[in-house]
């Protein structure tokens, strides 16, 4: 039988200004460990540390512009566009311009497995 998930569970964010996680499915809301769907509204100027996480994360940008800065420089991700950032691999998120934007990490997030900065 399907599972309806009948609203999210706000998250508190990492970061340099409040932004807004609202957890669809993932560890907390639904107890589900194999992935998790956020959506994710934050302000202009929100920087977050960097991490390495253990997991894979789609970010598909609703509004605004999510930058995603690697090692090897930075990638603008607009509206209608989406990113994926690869496990094991250093990023760091921020929102110069404030963002709407919907986040799959796969497996779900996990505070014990983001390693942020």
């Amino acid at each position: 039988m399907p599972t309806l998930i009948e609203k999210p569970t706000r998250i508190e964010a990492a970061g340099t200004k409040p932004k807004i996680i609202e957890e669809f499915v993932g560890r907390v809301n639904s107890k589900t460990g194999a992935l998790s769907v956020a959506h994710m509204r934050s302000p202009a100027g929100w920087l977050e540390p960097g991490q390495t996480p253990e997991f894979e994360e789609y970010t598909i940008v609703l509004k605004g512009s999510l930058r995603v800065t690697h090692k090897g420089g930075s990638i603008d991700v607009r509206p209608g566009q989406a990113v994926i950032a690869h496990r094991g691999e250093w990023v760091q998120y921020s929102t110069p311009e404030g963002a709407e934007y919907i986040a799959v990490c796969l497996p779900a997030f996990s505070p014990s497995t983001v390693h942020r900065d």
